[in-house]
């Protein structure tokens, strides 16, 4: 598998880069429903076809971007991006985690609507890499009008970082590893979705009972316990930022049920959502809501 994305990355960088444009996704406005946000950065690249995404414009506010072939698509910690995948294309997605790097490739056809090929590849990231330096440095140009042509030399260094990364961990980490870690991105991605031990081994091609064992021997947890936290964190990000109702929240969580996802908050916590975002405002900016 690692040797698909190696190809794949060396194929970016010889054949796409410099890129003609780079689009950059924002944590302000407000995200819709089901679009994707998590707490690192991400970046995208479309290989065919056209790749259609909702995102927030400081001048425009919300509005709707056509990525092409040749262009990269740099989403920066807690920025979210909705997919429309609405039109042929194949997208090949990097997910700079604090521990890990996760690749995803994606093929869509208009006229289908289920995926017809999904590959995922995860390893295993060395903290003070040269990529936390490269991604800060992203991460700031986000916020600045005058990005080009520092861009194209960052993403280029971004991807030569991350294709020495992955041939490194061919030899250096067993597949049992990487195997976990594909797994907690996956689940940090698609935390909103309903997700169980189930429908997460058959993504895998796993047995139940070896997914089980897997989060006990890598992640010294219960995978239930690793969905949990990945959810609460989640919850707790957007109590402190976004005015939702109690509702909303629970829904963009994963939990389908509000007074479930009130006791479980409570339980994580030790505190109720409403008391949570109470103690997050600054003093005198309390927010009424409804709910516990």
């Amino acid at each position: 598998m690692s040797l698909i994305f190696s190809q794949l990355l060396d194929d970016a960088i010889t054949e796409q880069a410099p890129f003609e444009r780079v689009w950059f996704a924002s944590e302000q406005g407000v995200p819709p429903s089901f679009s994707y946000q998590v707490n690192f950065p991400r970046l995208e690249l479309v290989f065919s076809g056209e790749y259609v995404n909702q995102v927030w414009d400081k001048g425009q506010g919300s509005q709707e971007i056509r990525i092409l072939p040749g262009q990269a698509f740099y989403i920066p910690p807690n920025g979210w991006n909705k997919p429309q995948w609405s039109t042929d294309c194949s997208v090949l997605s990097l997910l700079f985690g604090k521990r890990q790097l996760g690749f995803s490739l994606v093929s869509k056809r208009r006229e289908d609507p289920d995926f017809f090929d999904v590959q995922k590849h995860s390893i295993m990231a060395r903290a003070g890499h040269v990529t936390e330096h490269i991604l800060a440095a992203l991460n700031v140009l986000t916020e600045d009008p005058g990005r080009s042509p520092t861009d194209n030399h960052l993403l280029l260094a971004l991807l030569t970082s991350a294709q020495q990364l992955l041939g490194a961990s061919a030899t250096e980490r067993p597949r049992g590893a990487d195997l976990f870690h594909g797994i907690c991105i996956y689940i940090q991605e698609n935390f909103h979705r309903p997700i169980s031990r189930d429908s997460i081994a058959h993504r895998f091609n796993l047995s139940a009972s070896h997914l089980s064992h897997l989060f006990r021997e890598q992640g010294h947890m219960r995978l239930a316990d690793y969905i949990s936290w990945v959810r609460i964190d989640r919850a707790k990000f957007m109590l402190k930022k976004y005015r939702f109702r109690l509702e909303e929240v629970a829904n963009r969580c994963g939990y389908g049920d509000v007074n479930y996802f009130c006791r479980v908050f409570k339980q994580k916590t030790g505190l109720t959502p409403s008391q949570y975002r109470a103690l997050s405002q600054p003093q005198g900016e309390g927010q009424p809501l409804t709910g516990a």
